[in-house]
């Protein structure tokens, strides 16, 4: 799973820029602001990444079905984890 990370604790600001952040086209470990939010492509994390961090009690699990994206939050951070496209 793609890793993106957005760095602010403000679920408004996130909100808003949610659509730009998961549509920006970003290299591994380029970082881009986004109306004054860094955001970074964060790499590759594996499956069990998902599972360890869900089971702690200070992060939130949030899920986009429509997209299939799953979203973090844990202190100053977001993180938007992106299902690894399939190449046929």
């Amino acid at each position: 799973m793609k890793c993106i990370s957005v760095y602010t604790n403000n679920f408004e600001l996130f909100s808003d820029i949610f659509d730009r952040v998961v549509e920006s086209p970003l290299e591994e470990n380029e970082e881009q602001e986004v109306e004054g939010i860094t955001i970074s492509h964060s790499g590759d994390v594996p499956e069990h990444y998902l599972e360890r961090m869900a089971q702690k009690p200070e992060v939130v699990v949030m899920k986009d079905k429509t997209r299939g994206l799953t979203i973090l939050q844990h202190g100053k951070v977001f993180e938007i984890l992106l299902p690894a496209l399939e190449i046929a």
